[in-house]
């Protein structure tokens, strides 16, 4: 993806958010609404730092910020419309990359490529399962060993 990014530096530049906020819209856009304490754990920055990127976006009209109704003193942000629109067209910028590169792969490559990512989708399957189990067991059991390549 590094030799591929001056191709599209010039469609990047057009998006007008800063690398921290990119981040917050794309979790918010994953996980959907979120408390700030949320947020602060995820992202592993300060409240006063989620504070001021909250405030950034929600100006920018691309999140939105309310009291939480089961609990007054919890702030919650989710995505607008504007703000689910701005991850749809990053993930499309992405996607058409992507495909920009898969048509210079061969039939062979392509094969090699699904299963790779047949793979991945398994170990996240996987992992998604474990984290699961460890969340609802409250531990903080270790992960599984990693099988290395004969």
């Amino acid at each position: 993806m590094h030799r591929m990014a001056g191709s599209h530096a010039p469609e990047f530049l057009e998006i007008d958010v800063t690398m921290p906020q990119a981040k917050l819209l794309y979790l918010l856009g994953a996980a959907g609404d979120l408390h700030m304490s949320d947020l602060v754990t995820r992202l592993g920055v300060s409240l006063s730092t989620i504070s001021g990127l909250v405030d950034r976006i929600v100006e920018a009209g691309l999140a939105t910020r309310r009291e939480d109704r089961a609990d007054r003193r919890q702030v919650v942000v989710g995505l607008t419309p504007a703000g689910v629109t701005f991850i749809d067209r990053f993930r499309e910028l992405n996607a058409r990359q992507m495909r920009g590169l898969l048509d210079y792969l061969d039939d062979a490559e392509l094969t090699s490529v699904h299963a790779a990512l047949t793979a991945l989708a398994s170990a996240a399957d996987r992992l998604a399962a474990h984290s699961g189990e460890r969340a609802n067991a409250g531990s903080s059991a270790p992960s599984p060993a990693r099988k290395d390549p004969a």
